[in-house]
């Protein structure tokens, strides 16, 4: 392991901002500096009930007490109740469950063990840990991993040997459930399920994990286990007894207090400069920002030059290839020894390849790593100094765990900059640091209920057994039973005096990531070669003729997409600019669930049907995002019934507000794109996980309406939970409008990179009436 010297943070950042540009008014990138103090860890004894052996392990790998938190929850899991432990990164959550399980399955030779995981890499991580603390004694006791990386022909010898199973979600409902009379011994002796890094269960992700875990428990009390315990660990997250309770389908108790130390953390908020307008203009000649990428890979670059070790955390996979070869391209320039020392980490890498990575990493071969996700969980890569993050991440629960990656060690003080990206949460999160430092992190949101999620379990469950009248109470009592009966008319099921029986040959598809359809495949014109895959409802705004494809650093150019045949063939091309899809959207009111009448607002809860096509796509210059273009595509209309949240508005009362007939159009549609913007701050989601639709005379209200619905079928929670909180998602949006500094809307405030109308209208002032007037109506949040 190579040896670093000590990070002041405040000095860093001070050699960062260090002849940066500066706004119009002398001011700096950085709009908000907090100083989170260090704090001291209280320990606990071991309980008795420890074996001697695996305290004599856990000491050789420098652990001789733990903390009061690991010992609260492990003597729960212990004593037989389902626990979550909710605590911060790096808090020693993983022992927690490793002192329970790992006592049981010493004491008893015949007991297993399941651990799941979200990512390959952390469980990964967490095999490497367990192989380095079962030495000596407690070699009788074998782990094994077991996901798509695992060869074939280890699979029998895990299935036959290994009594802790790491895998993750998709393996267990894919590989596990389906094969489990190969797993009838495993299943009949299970005592404990690891449920780790649970708060990124939400969604619909979160929906059809709790449904695969609900197959799981059916299967293990079939072969005659009894209720397995469930340890879950989580970040820190409102609820995390409820949430968790949810996810399993059963009674969770929570540990919530962290006992454990803490580095001193420096966290700044950084906004990119806007780029001079005869340099580069977005759509209607707004003013555009240097990119969260550019920016970040900027930083990123600076920190490695100076010796700091940095991991710059980008939302999506091409976004992390993007700022690791700026960043190298950077170096290049300035410290051209440092150039090779900058490298990316996302999901779609060989197993070997990653592997390779997080040991560069800790070994300190590699100085600064561009990463999706795939490394925010707790793969242990202690000492880093810093972490760039290239936009918000969605949730303050994901913020916290990425910026807890830096200072891991405890031994110095951390340094963690956000990057704003340029569109509305963003900005406003940048100049309301009250809403990141101040506000209590979101609750997990996820509907194991909706019947487009459980319906193909149902199925799934069926082809595994067939499903019987007790099993109904499992899958949700009413909703499973009336589900069932429309599976068995759509003739999916057949019913029978023993059960209901899957009907179909093969096994149903079904893919946990919320996709349906069958994925679309990226192929190499003239070569066949496939390069990846895209699920079939991403296919549309990804791979569409013309789109910009990336794959491991290269940039293809799309020639054809095939729906018919799900094949997207693709030619290498490096072009200087990059492809964002527009789509327009139809709206129809299925029927209303809740309603807050207000005087001349309405704000409803309901059920929607949405069609939706992607009709052209923005051709925009890299990297700093200058609108060149637009181009028409023909693409089929797609289908979509969910959930949505709106509100109506009486037209004589906007016309009091000042809003004339002609102004209604724009100013509602400019409401729109900012509710969606900021909608992420109070619901568990991402923009691109909802849409919206505003229309001056809405055919189903008969009004001026604005509609906010969620992406995925049968909806995914995120419209409800802006239902309850209505007035402070509201207030946030009307604040984020009119504090920027745009004259008439930029992507800062009111425009939206998904518009399918090339954001036209938009009427920012009308925006702030209409909301002024929804907000002067509506009640508080606590009424609903």
């Amino acid at each position: 392991m190579a040896e670093f010297l000590p990070v002041d943070a405040r000095d860093l950042l001070a050699r960062l901002t260090a002849g940066r540009h500066t706004t119009s008014d002398g001011a700096g990138p950085v709009t908000h500096i907090r100083h989170l103090p260090a704090r001291a860890g209280q320990t606990e004894p071991w309980p008795d009930w420890v074996p001697e052996a695996l305290r004599k392990s856990l000491a050789e790998q420098g652990i001789t007490a733990p903390w009061r938190h690991q010992i609260e929850a492990a003597q729960l899991v212990r004593d037989g109740h389902s626990t979550v432990i909710a605590t911060g990164t790096a808090s020693g959550k993983s022992l927690a469950y490793q002192l329970p399980v790992l006592t049981a399955l010493l004491g008893d030779p015949r007991a297993t063990a399941l651990y799941l995981s979200p990512t390959k890499a952390l469980a990964a991580d967490q095999l490497r840990s367990l192989d380095g603390l079962l030495t000596g004694d407690l070699t009788t006791l074998t782990a094994a991993g077991y996901d798509g990386d695992t060869p074939q022909a280890e699979r029998d010898w895990v299935r036959a040997h290994a009594r802790l199973v790491l895998t993750n979600p998709d393996m267990l409902h894919q590989g596990i459930l389906p094969g489990h009379r190969r797993w009838a011994t495993f299943l009949r002796r299970l005592r404990y399920v690891v449920v780790d890094e649970c708060h990124t269960y939400r969604g619909v992700f979160g929906s059809h994990v709790a449904q695969v875990l609900r197959r799981l428990r059916r299967l293990a009390a079939h072969y005659g286990a009894a209720e397995p315990v469930f340890v879950l660990a989580s970040a820190t997250v409102a609820e995390p007894a409820t949430a968790a309770g949810r996810l399993t389908g059963g009674p969770v108790r929570a540990v919530t207090e962290d006992h454990s130390p803490r580095a001193a953390r420096t966290v700044a908020l950084w906004e990119p400069p806007l780029l001079p307008p005869d340099a580069a203009a977005g759509e209607h000649g707004a003013p555009v920002r240097v990119s969260a990428l550019t920016e970040s890979a900027t930083l990123l670059a600076d920190l490695v030059a100076s010796g700091v070790r940095t991991m710059a955390f980008v939302r999506s996979r091409r976004g992390a290839e993007l700022v690791a070869a700026i960043g190298r391209r950077a170096l290049a320039e300035a410290v051209p020894e440092l150039a090779d020392r900058i490298a990316a980490y996302r999901a779609g890498y060989l197993a070997e390849e990653r592997r390779e990575l997080e040991r560069a990493v800790r070994s300190g071969e590699l100085l600064g790593i561009a990463a999706t996700t795939a490394l925010e969980l707790g793969v242990d890569l202690v000492g880093l100094d810093a972490v760039v993050l290239a936009g918000y991440p969605g949730t303050l629960a994901s913020l916290w765990q990425q910026a807890g990656r830096a200072g891991r060690s405890g031994a110095d003080e951390a340094l963690c900059v956000l990057v704003g990206r340029d569109d509305p949460l963003d900005t406003y999160l940048l100049h309301h640091p009250e809403a990141i430092f101040d506000r209590p992190v979101e609750q997990t949101v996820l509907d194991p209920a909706n019947p487009y999620v459980l319906g193909p379990h149902l199925c799934c469950a069926a082809a595994e057994l067939p499903l019987t009248v007790p099993d109904l109470e499992l899958f949700g009592g009413e909703i499973a039973r009336s589900t069932v009966a429309s599976l068995a008319a759509a003739r999916s099921l057949r019913e029978r005096p023993t059960g209901w029986y899957w009907t179909q040959r093969g096994r149903p598809q079904l893919n946990l990531r919320g996709g349906s359809g069958e994925p679309v495949s990226v192929v190499r014109a003239g070569t066949g070669r496939l390069l990846g895959t895209v699920d079939a409802d991403a296919a549309h705004s990804q791979v569409h003729a013309g789109a910009v494809y990336l794959h491991q650093g290269v940039s293809f150019v799309v020639d054809e997409l095939d729906l018919d045949d799900g094949v997207a063939l693709v030619h290498p091309e490096a072009p200087d600019w990059t492809t964002h899809a527009r789509e327009q959207t139809d709206l129809t009111v299925v029927g209303t669930v809740r309603s807050v009448p207000a005087g001349p607002v309405t704000l409803q809860l309901g059920v929607v049907d949405v069609t939706s096509q992607v009709v052209s796509y923005q051709r925009r210059r890299s990297p700093n995002g200058e609108f060149i273009d637009e181009r028409p595509l023909d693409l089929p209309p797609r289908q979509l019934r969910t959930v949505a949240v709106w509100y109506t508005i009486d037209p004589a009362a906007l016309e009091r507000s000042g809003l004339a007939e002609a102004d209604l159009p724009g100013s509602l549609h400019a409401a729109e794109h900012a509710a969606i913007g900021l909608l992420p701050l109070t619901a568990t989601c991402d923009r691109w996980d909802i849409g919206g639709l505003s229309t001056a005379l809405h055919p189903d209200t008969g009004l001026p309406t604005v509609f906010v619905y969620d992406g995925h079928p049968g909806g995914a929670g995120f419209a409800e939970r802006g239902f309850g909180a209505a007035a402070r998602w509201l207030t946030a949006t009307r604040d984020a409008i009119r504090a920027c500094g745009c004259e008439s809307g930029c992507p800062s405030c009111v425009q939206s990179p998904k518009c399918g109308n090339g954001n036209d209208p938009l009427d920012k002032p009308g925006a702030l009436r209409v909301l002024d007037l929804v907000l002067g109506a509506l009640p508080g949040d606590q009424d609903r």
